[in-house]
């Protein structure tokens, strides 16, 4: 079971940082800040550089943090949150991701709840920390934020197809 957490916290954490870094940067195929501000843009979002600073930073945050199985918890919600969004954004095209779907956003959301839920494993700076073992209700708590805040988020910083013509 620890080696199956370990795998699951390095491939969701790592892929979520990476997609952070995509969005504020050139490494790993990234358009810089300015393509991560335009990404938004295209997308209906205002904000302009802050809203992809803030995205970027909390995958990256976020992405840091489960891989190490740090904070999990705060971890989680970070990426629930950011993934809620792209979520929402990707929701017309349907699931899968040749169209352009939610597909990818879903199972880092998915993997994210998992491990606010089992807890990092052992393997892990909160075992380490002696943070362990986490309650059951973080679960509630990671979702409710996370899914809260993204749709939040969504609301405040989205505009309408009307408000884009």
């Amino acid at each position: 079971m620890e080696l199956g957490l370990l795998i699951l916290r390095a491939v969701a954490g790592l892929l979520l940082a990476a997609h952070g870094v995509q969005k504020v940067s050139f490494h790993l195929g990234g358009k810089g800040l300015e393509g991560g501000t335009e990404e938004f843009r295209r997308d209906g979002f205002r904000g302009g550089v802050l809203t992809a600073l803030a995205a970027g930073t909390t995958q990256i945050g976020s992405g840091v943090l489960l891989t190490a199985g740090a904070l999990t918890p705060l971890a989680a919600a970070g990426a629930i949150g950011t993934m809620t969004v792209a979520l929402t954004v990707k929701w017309p095209h349907g699931l899968w991701v040749q169209n352009d779907g939610y597909e990818y956003p879903f199972f880092l959301i998915v993997a994210a709840a998992v491990l606010s839920s089992t807890g990092p494993g052992a393997w892990s700076v909160d075992a380490a920390l002696g943070l362990l073992p986490w309650p059951g209700w973080w679960l509630a708590v990671a979702a409710i934020l996370g899914v809260g805040g993204g749709l939040v988020a969504r609301a405040v910083l989205h505009r309408s197809a009307k408000s884009r013509s």
